[in-house]
Protein backbone atom coordinates (compact mmCIF):
# COMPACT_ATOMS: atom_id res chain seq x y z
CA UNK A 1 0.00 0.00 0.00
CA UNK A 2 2.84 2.40 0.87
CA UNK A 3 4.56 1.59 -2.42
CA UNK A 4 1.37 2.38 -4.35
CA UNK A 5 0.98 5.67 -2.48
CA UNK A 6 4.59 6.66 -3.23
CA UNK A 7 4.14 5.87 -6.91
CA UNK A 8 0.93 7.90 -7.03
CA UNK A 9 2.63 10.89 -5.37
CA UNK A 10 5.57 10.69 -7.78
CA UNK A 11 3.24 10.51 -10.78
CA UNK A 12 1.19 13.43 -9.47
CA UNK A 13 4.37 15.48 -8.96
CA UNK A 14 5.52 14.75 -12.52
CA UNK A 15 2.15 15.75 -13.96
CA UNK A 16 2.07 18.93 -11.86
CA UNK A 17 5.60 19.79 -12.99
CA UNK A 18 4.70 19.30 -16.65
CA UNK A 19 1.54 21.38 -16.15
CA UNK A 20 3.54 24.16 -14.44
CA UNK A 21 6.13 24.24 -17.22
CA UNK A 22 3.46 24.28 -19.91
CA UNK A 23 1.71 27.32 -18.44
CA UNK A 24 4.92 29.18 -17.51
CA UNK A 25 6.34 28.74 -20.99
CA UNK A 26 3.25 30.37 -22.51
CA UNK A 27 1.41 27.25 -23.58
CA UNK A 28 -1.88 28.54 -22.16
CA UNK A 29 -3.32 31.78 -20.83
CA UNK A 30 -3.42 31.59 -16.99
CA UNK A 31 -6.99 32.92 -17.14
CA UNK A 32 -7.92 29.73 -18.99
CA UNK A 33 -5.49 27.27 -17.39
CA UNK A 34 -3.89 28.49 -14.14
CA UNK A 35 -0.57 27.01 -13.10
CA UNK A 36 -0.48 24.55 -10.18
CA UNK A 37 1.17 27.12 -7.92
CA UNK A 38 -1.76 29.50 -8.56
CA UNK A 39 -4.25 26.74 -7.71
CA UNK A 40 -2.31 25.95 -4.53
CA UNK A 41 -2.33 29.65 -3.63
CA UNK A 42 -6.11 29.77 -4.15
CA UNK A 43 -6.52 26.69 -1.96
CA UNK A 44 -4.74 28.56 0.83
CA UNK A 45 -6.14 32.08 0.61
CA UNK A 46 -9.70 30.87 -0.09
CA UNK A 47 -9.55 27.99 2.39
CA UNK A 48 -12.41 29.30 4.55
CA UNK A 49 -14.70 29.83 1.57
CA UNK A 50 -13.81 26.50 0.02
CA UNK A 51 -14.18 24.56 3.28
CA UNK A 52 -17.58 26.09 4.05
CA UNK A 53 -18.91 25.20 0.62
CA UNK A 54 -17.21 21.80 0.60
CA UNK A 55 -19.25 20.77 3.65
CA UNK A 56 -22.43 21.58 1.72
CA UNK A 57 -21.40 19.58 -1.34
CA UNK A 58 -20.03 16.67 0.71
CA UNK A 59 -23.35 16.29 2.52
CA UNK A 60 -25.21 16.29 -0.79
CA UNK A 61 -22.89 13.69 -2.33
CA UNK A 62 -22.93 11.29 0.62
CA UNK A 63 -26.70 11.47 1.07
CA UNK A 64 -27.26 11.23 -2.68
CA UNK A 65 -25.14 8.08 -2.93
CA UNK A 66 -27.01 6.52 0.00
CA UNK A 67 -30.33 7.28 -1.71
CA UNK A 68 -29.03 5.92 -5.02
CA UNK A 69 -27.62 2.74 -3.45
CA UNK A 70 -30.83 2.00 -1.56
CA UNK A 71 -33.08 2.62 -4.55
CA UNK A 72 -30.77 0.82 -6.98
CA UNK A 73 -30.42 -2.28 -4.81
CA UNK A 74 -34.19 -2.51 -4.30
CA UNK A 75 -34.79 -2.08 -8.03
CA UNK A 76 -32.13 -4.64 -8.95
CA UNK A 77 -33.71 -7.21 -6.63
CA UNK A 78 -37.17 -6.47 -8.06
CA UNK A 79 -35.88 -6.91 -11.62
CA UNK A 80 -34.10 -10.11 -10.63
CA UNK A 81 -37.28 -11.59 -9.17
CA UNK A 82 -39.31 -10.52 -12.21
CA UNK A 83 -37.03 -11.38 -15.11
CA UNK A 84 -39.80 -12.10 -17.61
CA UNK A 85 -42.25 -9.30 -16.90
CA UNK A 86 -40.79 -6.31 -15.07
CA UNK A 87 -37.22 -6.46 -16.33
CA UNK A 88 -37.93 -6.33 -20.10
CA UNK A 89 -40.16 -3.29 -19.57
CA UNK A 90 -38.06 -1.35 -17.07
CA UNK A 91 -34.48 -2.02 -18.18
CA UNK A 92 -34.69 -0.03 -21.45
CA UNK A 93 -36.10 2.91 -19.48
CA UNK A 94 -33.15 2.70 -17.09
CA UNK A 95 -30.75 2.90 -20.01
CA UNK A 96 -32.68 5.80 -21.52
CA UNK A 97 -32.58 7.69 -18.21
CA UNK A 98 -28.80 7.93 -18.53
CA UNK A 99 -28.96 9.55 -21.95
CA UNK A 100 -30.85 12.64 -20.74
CA UNK A 101 -28.39 15.54 -20.21
CA UNK A 102 -28.29 16.55 -16.56
CA UNK A 103 -28.13 20.30 -17.36
CA UNK A 104 -31.50 19.83 -19.06
CA UNK A 105 -33.34 18.17 -16.18
CA UNK A 106 -31.59 19.75 -13.19
CA UNK A 107 -33.45 23.08 -13.56
CA UNK A 108 -36.74 21.16 -13.69
CA UNK A 109 -36.02 19.49 -10.37
CA UNK A 110 -35.18 22.88 -8.89
CA UNK A 111 -38.46 24.25 -10.24
CA UNK A 112 -40.47 21.35 -8.82
CA UNK A 113 -38.63 20.78 -5.54
CA UNK A 114 -37.23 24.21 -4.68
CA UNK A 115 -33.71 25.39 -3.91
CA UNK A 116 -33.07 23.12 -0.91
CA UNK A 117 -31.10 19.91 -0.75
CA UNK A 118 -33.85 17.68 -2.20
CA UNK A 119 -33.32 18.49 -5.92
CA UNK A 120 -29.58 17.97 -5.47
CA UNK A 121 -30.19 14.52 -3.99
CA UNK A 122 -32.47 13.63 -6.89
CA UNK A 123 -29.88 14.69 -9.48
CA UNK A 124 -27.03 12.88 -7.72
CA UNK A 125 -29.14 9.74 -7.31
CA UNK A 126 -30.17 9.91 -10.97
CA UNK A 127 -26.59 9.91 -12.24
CA UNK A 128 -25.39 7.39 -9.65
CA UNK A 129 -27.96 4.62 -9.41
CA UNK A 130 -27.58 3.10 -12.89
CA UNK A 131 -24.12 1.65 -12.32
CA UNK A 132 -25.28 0.12 -9.03
CA UNK A 133 -28.32 -1.49 -10.68
CA UNK A 134 -26.24 -2.97 -13.51
CA UNK A 135 -23.45 -4.38 -11.34
CA UNK A 136 -25.86 -5.74 -8.73
CA UNK A 137 -27.90 -7.47 -11.42
CA UNK A 138 -24.70 -8.94 -12.85
CA UNK A 139 -23.82 -10.31 -9.41
CA UNK A 140 -27.25 -11.84 -9.00
CA UNK A 141 -27.05 -13.43 -12.44
CA UNK A 142 -23.60 -14.87 -11.78
CA UNK A 143 -24.79 -17.27 -9.08
CA UNK A 144 -23.84 -20.87 -9.76
CA UNK A 145 -27.09 -22.64 -10.79
CA UNK A 146 -25.86 -25.78 -9.05
CA UNK A 147 -25.94 -23.96 -5.72
CA UNK A 148 -29.57 -23.01 -6.28
CA UNK A 149 -30.41 -26.60 -7.22
CA UNK A 150 -28.66 -27.79 -4.08
CA UNK A 151 -30.67 -25.41 -1.92
CA UNK A 152 -33.88 -26.62 -3.56
CA UNK A 153 -33.01 -30.22 -2.83
CA UNK A 154 -33.02 -29.22 0.85
CA UNK A 155 -36.48 -27.71 0.33
CA UNK A 156 -35.23 -24.13 0.82
CA UNK A 157 -37.75 -21.39 0.17
CA UNK A 158 -37.21 -18.73 -2.50
CA UNK A 159 -36.49 -16.14 0.19
CA UNK A 160 -33.94 -18.38 1.86
CA UNK A 161 -32.17 -19.07 -1.43
CA UNK A 162 -31.94 -15.35 -2.02
CA UNK A 163 -30.64 -14.65 1.48
CA UNK A 164 -27.99 -17.36 1.62
CA UNK A 165 -26.91 -17.70 -2.03
CA UNK A 166 -27.94 -14.82 -4.27
CA UNK A 167 -27.50 -11.90 -1.86
CA UNK A 168 -23.86 -12.74 -0.96
CA UNK A 169 -23.14 -13.06 -4.68
CA UNK A 170 -24.68 -9.64 -5.37
CA UNK A 171 -22.81 -7.71 -2.65
CA UNK A 172 -19.49 -7.43 -4.55
CA UNK A 173 -21.43 -6.00 -7.50
CA UNK A 174 -23.19 -3.56 -5.18
CA UNK A 175 -19.84 -2.28 -3.90
CA UNK A 176 -18.42 -2.09 -7.42
CA UNK A 177 -21.37 -0.03 -8.59
CA UNK A 178 -21.10 2.21 -5.55
CA UNK A 179 -17.41 2.87 -6.26
CA UNK A 180 -18.32 3.91 -9.80
CA UNK A 181 -21.19 6.00 -8.46
CA UNK A 182 -19.05 8.11 -6.13
CA UNK A 183 -17.13 9.44 -9.13
CA UNK A 184 -20.14 10.44 -11.19
CA UNK A 185 -21.94 11.69 -8.07
CA UNK A 186 -19.41 14.51 -7.84
CA UNK A 187 -20.28 15.59 -11.37
CA UNK A 188 -23.98 15.36 -10.59
CA UNK A 189 -23.56 17.53 -7.49
CA UNK A 190 -21.81 20.25 -9.52
CA UNK A 191 -24.55 20.30 -12.15
CA UNK A 192 -27.25 20.34 -9.48
CA UNK A 193 -25.67 23.28 -7.65
CA UNK A 194 -25.15 25.21 -10.86
CA UNK A 195 -28.82 24.75 -11.74
CA UNK A 196 -29.98 26.48 -8.58
CA UNK A 197 -28.00 27.01 -5.39
CA UNK A 198 -26.31 29.67 -3.30
CA UNK A 199 -23.75 27.36 -1.69
CA UNK A 200 -21.55 24.40 -2.53
CA UNK A 201 -18.40 23.93 -4.59
CA UNK A 202 -20.42 23.80 -7.80
CA UNK A 203 -21.76 27.25 -6.97
CA UNK A 204 -18.23 28.45 -6.12
CA UNK A 205 -16.96 27.08 -9.44
CA UNK A 206 -19.69 28.83 -11.40
CA UNK A 207 -19.13 32.17 -9.64
CA UNK A 208 -15.34 31.93 -9.95
CA UNK A 209 -15.50 31.34 -13.71
CA UNK A 210 -17.86 34.30 -14.14
CA UNK A 211 -15.47 36.52 -12.12
CA UNK A 212 -12.37 35.24 -14.01
CA UNK A 213 -11.04 33.71 -10.78
CA UNK A 214 -9.94 30.60 -12.62
CA UNK A 215 -7.48 29.46 -9.96
CA UNK A 216 -10.29 29.40 -7.40
CA UNK A 217 -12.44 27.35 -9.80
CA UNK A 218 -9.62 24.84 -10.26
CA UNK A 219 -9.11 24.73 -6.50
CA UNK A 220 -12.76 23.73 -6.12
CA UNK A 221 -12.28 21.00 -8.71
CA UNK A 222 -9.16 19.75 -6.91
CA UNK A 223 -11.13 19.43 -3.67
CA UNK A 224 -13.93 17.54 -5.43
CA UNK A 225 -11.41 15.17 -7.01
CA UNK A 226 -9.71 14.52 -3.68
CA UNK A 227 -13.09 13.86 -2.05
CA UNK A 228 -14.06 11.39 -4.78
CA UNK A 229 -10.75 9.56 -4.33
CA UNK A 230 -11.28 9.44 -0.55
CA UNK A 231 -14.80 8.04 -0.93
CA UNK A 232 -13.56 5.44 -3.42
CA UNK A 233 -10.82 4.39 -1.00
CA UNK A 234 -13.26 4.21 1.93
CA UNK A 235 -15.64 2.03 -0.06
CA UNK A 236 -12.78 -0.25 -1.11
CA UNK A 237 -11.70 -0.63 2.52
CA UNK A 238 -15.29 -1.26 3.63
CA UNK A 239 -15.67 -3.90 0.91
CA UNK A 240 -12.54 -5.73 2.08
CA UNK A 241 -13.79 -5.72 5.66
CA UNK A 242 -17.37 -6.72 4.81
CA UNK A 243 -16.55 -9.27 2.09
CA UNK A 244 -13.14 -10.80 2.84
CA UNK A 245 -14.10 -13.95 0.96
CA UNK A 246 -14.43 -11.95 -2.27
CA UNK A 247 -10.68 -11.24 -2.19
CA UNK A 248 -9.56 -14.80 -1.61
CA UNK A 249 -7.51 -16.34 -4.38
CA UNK A 250 -8.73 -19.63 -5.87
CA UNK A 251 -7.81 -22.52 -3.63
CA UNK A 252 -7.19 -20.30 -0.64
CA UNK A 253 -9.08 -21.10 2.54
CA UNK A 254 -9.87 -18.62 5.31
CA UNK A 255 -7.92 -19.13 8.49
Amino acid sequence: MKRVAVRAIVLLALLAGAWEAYVDLGGADPLILPAPHAVAHALYIDRALLWRNFLVTAEEIVLGILVAATAAFALAVALHFSRRTLRPAVYPLLVASQTVPIPMVAPLFVLWLGFGILPKLVVIALVSFFSIVVTTLAGLAAVDPELIKLMRTFDASRARIFRHVELPAALPGLFTGAKIAVVVAVIGAVFAEQAGSNAGLGFVFQQAIAQLLTARAYAAVAILSAFAIALFALLSAAERLALPWAYETPGEHPR
